[in-house]
């Protein structure tokens, strides 16, 4: 069984604004840069082998000094980019609220049947994170990964390993700074192959 370390990013202005990031390619503030720091003490002694990061710059800021602190290495996996939210992006989620409440509301209740406009719908970034996490778990049958990506990817990664349910995805943006231990059974791998 393999351990997944899943890692927040740090916070970004956006995140601190309430703005829809996607991949749009943000550095960490402050703020996320103290997080990091924080994550860092929590993560050491946990078996930590190697972390892989989404190709956003905060995602890989996070990647780049968690590693050195520990030891390990940072790759990042282009498949892991976060979902796209299309014209969403850069906007305010009080704004797509606003302006757009039945969408709003359906990307509460079901987001998996709410594409945002020019963006894409989550089936397909489930389909990225299937075909990736896939790759890293035949690389890594044991032991412990860490994997660091920004929301909503990290609630796709959870989805993904737990087959559980959506949730509030908007509740989840600009989530940051934090981590979580997932447990990945053999035959999630076996599932998506």
């Amino acid at each position: 069984m393999v351990q997944v370390i899943l890692i927040r990013p740090g916070a970004t202005d956006y995140d601190q604004q309430g703005r829809i990031q996607g991949t749009l390619d943000v550095p960490l503030n402050d703020q996320g840069s103290a997080e990091v720091a924080r994550m860092i003490e929590d993560l050491r002694g946990r078996g930590l082998e190697v972390v892989y990061c989404s190709p956003h710059q905060s995602a890989q800021q996070t990647g780049e000094t968690i590693a050195k602190a520990l030891g390990i290495r940072c790759k990042r996996v282009e498949g892991l980019r976060n979902v796209d939210q299309g014209l969403w992006q850069g906007k305010l989620v009080d704004e797509v609220r606003r302006k757009q409440p039945r969408v709003y509301r359906q990307w509460q209740e079901q987001p998996e049947t709410v594409c945002p406009p020019g963006g894409e719908m989550l089936t397909e970034a489930q389909n990225r994170v299937a075909i990736e996490l896939s790759r890293l778990l035949k690389r890594h049958k044991e032991g412990v990964i860490g994997l660091i990506v920004p929301e909503p990817l990290a609630t796709v990664v959870r989805h993904w390993a737990l087959q559980g349910e959506w949730g509030d995805l908007w509740k989840v943006i600009g989530d940051h700074g934090r981590w979580e231990t997932v447990e990945v059974e053999p035959k999630t791998v076996a599932q998506t192959s």
